[in-house]
């Protein structure tokens, strides 16, 4: 199944400040959660985002909150967005998922497995996804797949969207983000 732009949502999971110095690559994954954003936007695609517990873990990251739209920030104390209610996730919205944020094998795989419990289809971009260790990302990349959610590169995301050449949102992108 292709990712529909028309019919899905990207959800950008506890990317924030005091947490990603100690994710491994964190400066990589901040930048692919940025691309990822920007591409959303220029598509027209929803952009969904949670904090974990902000007061204990600070704000998301200046550069990523700079680029999400007004309101569409929701704070949680589970570590599944889902279980926490944010944005009616699960119950409401598209049938398709994008997700990104950190950390894989907490907030991110919690609330990928509650969505894919909930009949959603979910893809996991995988360089925009992080955790402490390399070894806790690598399994929970592989227990979200075993569990139904498609794990998928960032141009993936991107070409999905898209779905054709040869129009001028395609060029624009393809100037802006795929050289």
């Amino acid at each position: 199944m292709l990712i529909d732009a028309d019919n899905s949502a990207l959800l950008v999971i506890d990317v924030q400040e005091r947490l990603l110095p100690a994710i491994d690559g964190g400066q990589a994954c901040v930048d692919n959660v940025l691309w990822l954003l920007r591409v959303a936007r220029r598509i027209g695609v929803p952009v969904l985002a949670c904090e974990q517990y902000p007061q204990g873990l600070g704000p998301t990251h200046p550069a990523v909150a700079a680029e999400l739209p007004a309101d569409c920030m929701a704070e949680k104390i589970h570590f599944s967005a889902v279980a926490a209610g944010c944005h009616g996730l699960g119950h409401d919205g598209p049938d398709q998922y994008v997700v990104c944020g950190t950390e894989a094998h907490v907030c991110v795989m919690q609330t990928v497995l509650d969505l894919v419990a909930a009949g959603k289809r979910v893809f996991v971009v995988e360089e925009a996804v992080g955790s402490r260790r390399a070894s806790d990302k690598a399994l929970a990349l592989t227990r979200m797949r075993d569990a139904g959610a498609t794990v998928v590169s960032r141009e993936m995301v991107a070409f999905e969207w898209l779905r054709q050449a040869a129009t001028p949102l395609f060029r624009e992108i393809s100037r802006e983000f795929l050289r």
